[in-house]
């Protein structure tokens, strides 16, 4: 499931093996769910012992906001890690297993559409997740200091941000203040082979591969993302249905 510059061919052969059992889709298309397929979702003292395990793996982030992931769309949030005994134990530091880079949009709150709580993801947010000097230490923080072993760039359906770039490349009108700024940041990610709504749609996914492949190409986490300690991964939320799907 992992999308990283480097090929499935690159890995060592165990760590494919996990990345492509971790979650369904590992190297399927665009379509592949962060859902955990057909399994069968773990019982309530599982998902308690589970919950309390540190994170030191990208497999295991990733399985970790699959399950969440299933929790929130199939309504059966259990709201974690919220007590006054986690919040206690949380003054004396924070060890997030995510970084999750999303869009400002309300309709996508990662902690919820993860079922996740107090210390457990390290959520930066700009408008399309277009990246800048602040957004890019931002995650540079998570993965350097926190030694957060994966990325998760989260685009969704719907994206404003990516409609108003679409919008102001087509008709060459300006945009005010620094929104301006922020079509500039996702004009190269446009796809110029589609039209109208399916032009935005497949912009949404384009550019979420884009900046995926930025941050995996920068210097300081790179050579994490080489040694396997990191993981950057594209993927996609639907309004609609809820789903987080990996972006191949």
């Amino acid at each position: 499931m992992f999308s990283n510059p480097r090929t499935p061919a690159a890995l060592p052969r165990s760590r494919r093996a996990l990345l492509r059992t971790a979650v369904v889709g590992t190297a399927a298309a665009a379509g592949a769910g962060l859902a955990l397929g057909s399994a069968a979702p773990a019982s309530a003292a599982a998902r308690d012992a589970e919950s309390t395990m540190p994170v030191t793996t990208p497999e295991q982030a990733l399985r970790r906001l699959a399950a969440g992931n299933h929790r929130w769309r199939t309504r059966q949030q259990e709201h974690p890690h919220e007590s006054g005994a986690l919040r206690r134990r949380l003054v004396q530091g924070q060890h997030p297993f995510a970084v999750i880079l999303g869009c400002v949009d309300s309709r996508v709150s990662p902690e919820l559409v993860f079922d996740q709580g107090l210390g457990d993801l390290l959520t930066v947010r700009s408008a399309g997740e277009v990246l800048d000097e602040a957004v890019l230490g931002s995650v540079a923080y998570g993965v350097l200091e926190l030694r957060v072993p994966l990325v998760l760039v989260l685009a969704h359906q719907s994206c404003g941000a990516v409609a108003a770039a679409v919008h102001a490349d087509e008709t060459g009108e300006p945009l005010p203040a620094h929104i301006q700024y922020l079509a500039d940041q996702i004009r190269p990610s446009i796809e110029r082979g589609q039209h109208g709504d399916a032009r935005v749609d497949a912009t949404i996914n384009a550019h979420a591969r884009g900046v995926r492949r930025r941050l995996a190409a920068e210097p300081d986490l790179a050579g994490r993302v080489a040694a396997g300690e990191l993981a950057v991964v594209a993927a996609r939320y639907d309004l609609r249905d809820q789903q987080v799907r990996v972006l191949s």
